[in-house]
């Protein structure tokens, strides 16, 4: 029965379906928050910028409680499927709060109301998206299917991406409107709980021990994931990878509008459209590649094609640029960004088993909330160095909320961040990419050890096994599978 589970089609688009929330959320929010805070409302770039920084630091804090209180559940549902249960509702009515427009406030109580409202929508995000990036290596264990089933999310996750992108320009069609913002939120705060609902009803996990662990214990016992070489080098590549996205679509609106004067007439939409249109496009080629050979070739692929379409982007950035050329190098650098989810979320359901075989713990929240956590602290910072750079090069957010260009040196100054920033940092994802250690062969090993240690295999680990252990935990041999690992700094 569960084999068949397993090799259900539909099942891995039920798993899938959450990530329309996971992808489509932070598309929006990451292409138009800052842009309606001061744009619409009239807020300093810069000041705008701390709101999601502000929402990250709160992520400290929950997102380690949040993979504990997952891992020490019980629920006749599953602990992960009964928190995005409760979860579906909650991520729907964060998110429109986030979105209610105060045009008529004061700037500090506008500044305080938003950081609320983001800091109430990251913990909405947290209750769902830890137990969900938690729930694939209790539904499966088998390598390849694991791939199969990330594939699908990834789609969907794509998907996602697509439908809030498209949707969201095609009614933001002026950006200092503010109650357009407001019907965006209400459309995909129905979609998000919807979709996570069908992934609570058409997936299943394991029945396991509760693990019973204080408070205090549950923050030590989160940042000990770190410990795990794998895990570090992951946690990079997510940092960098997931940022140079975060660079692309963030400053979308102002290349567009600010840089080529083009937002207007569809072009913006068009653009986007592109975008995400060109990362499914990738993550579909990607799916198959990375079944073939390794999960981090996605990335060592698509980052350099889409460094080099990043660069000759500079010779188009201008008013009256020919937009049919940009649209065709933002399609290539949408495949190149499609190496990146689809890579890092590959990974992330293997991280787990390394995590085990470290402490002899089975925890998959904890690793969940931490990997979760630097995500939102990747969003975070990515927004608030937009804000900030933006400030640098001057950008006037009294001309922004009244429909004005900008001074030709801020176009200059964003257009060179546009390009420059995620080009720094695809470079340095790939250095990372490169020294990640763990291919399918060690993950068969990773296994093999685990099911030694637990009695499940009595065969001897050879020298080349013993090594391998070595290298993708970065722990001594004899080091391993000690419950003190996971209990102190």
């Amino acid at each position: 029965m569960r084999k068949s589970r397993e090799n259900s089609f539909l099942a891995r688009c039920a798993y899938g379906a959450a990530d329309i929330y996971g992808g489509g959320a932070f598309v929006i929010i990451g292409t138009f928050f800052t842009v309606f805070l001061t744009k619409a409302l009239g807020m300093p770039p810069a000041l705008a910028g701390t709101i999601p920084l502000i929402g990250k630091i709160w992520d400290a804090v929950t997102d380690p409680v949040m993979g504990n209180i997952t891992d020490r559940t019980q629920s006749r549902f599953g602990p992960k499927r009964f928190y995005m249960l409760i979860g579906s509702f909650v991520s729907a009515v964060t998110f429109i709060l986030m979105w209610v427009p105060l045009p008529q406030a004061d700037m500090g109580l506008k500044y305080i109301f938003y950081v609320l409202m983001y800091v109430l929508f990251s913990t909405g995000f947290t209750i769902v998206m830890v137990p969900y990036n938690a729930l694939l290596p209790d539904m499966v264990d088998d390598y390849t299917q694991r791939s199969r089933f990330t594939s699908v999310r990834m789609a969907f996750s794509a998907f996602g991406n697509i439908i809030s992108a498209l949707l969201a320009t095609l009614i933001i069609t002026e950006e200092t409107d503010y109650s357009r913002y407001l019907i965006v939120a209400f459309i995909f705060g129905a979609i998000f709980c919807i979709a996570i609902l069908l992934t609570f009803y058409g997936t299943w996990e394991k029945q396991k021990p509760v693990r019973k662990i204080s408070l205090k214990e549950s923050f030590v016992q989160s940042f000990t994931a770190y410990k795990s070489h794998s895990f570090k080098l992951f946690i990079a590549i997510f940092i960098f990878g997931q940022a140079a996205t975060d660079f692309v679509t963030g400053l979308a609106v102002y290349f567009v509008s600010d840089v080529l004067n083009a937002y207007g007439g569809g072009q913006f939409t068009l653009l986007m459209g592109v975008i995400l249109i060109s990362q499914f496009i990738g993550m579909l080629l990607f799916n198959p590649i990375m079944a073939k050979t390794n999960k981090k070739m996605p990335i060592l692929i698509g980052f350099p094609v889409r460094i080099a379409a990043t660069l000759v982007m500079l010779l188009f950035a201008h008013e009256g640029a020919s937009f049919p050329a940009i649209l065709a190098l933002t399609f290539i650098i949408g495949l190149g960004m499609a190496g990146s989810s689809t890579t890092i979320y590959a990974i992330l359901a293997d991280m787990a088993d390394v995590d085990e075989l470290i402490t002899s713990i089975n925890r998959p929240g904890t690793c969940s909330g931490m990997a979760t956590f630097i995500r939102k602290i990747c969003a975070g910072l990515s927004t608030f160095l937009i804000g900030v750079m933006l400030s640098m090069v001057g950008y006037d957010e009294t001309l922004a909320s009244a429909g004005l260009r900008q001074a030709a040196s801020t176009q200059s100054g964003i257009a060179y961040i546009y390009i420059f920033a995620p080009v720094i940092l695809c470079v340095i994802t790939l250095f990372f990419t490169a020294r990640f250690p763990m291919g399918r062969e060690e993950f068969q090993i990773i296994r093999r050890e685990i099911a030694r240690r637990k009695g499940e295999d009595d065969s001897m680990a050879t020298p080349e096994e013993i090594a391998v252990c070595e290298k993708v935990t970065g722990f001594a041999y004899d080091r391993l599978w000690d419950r003190e690992n996971a209990l102190k700094l």
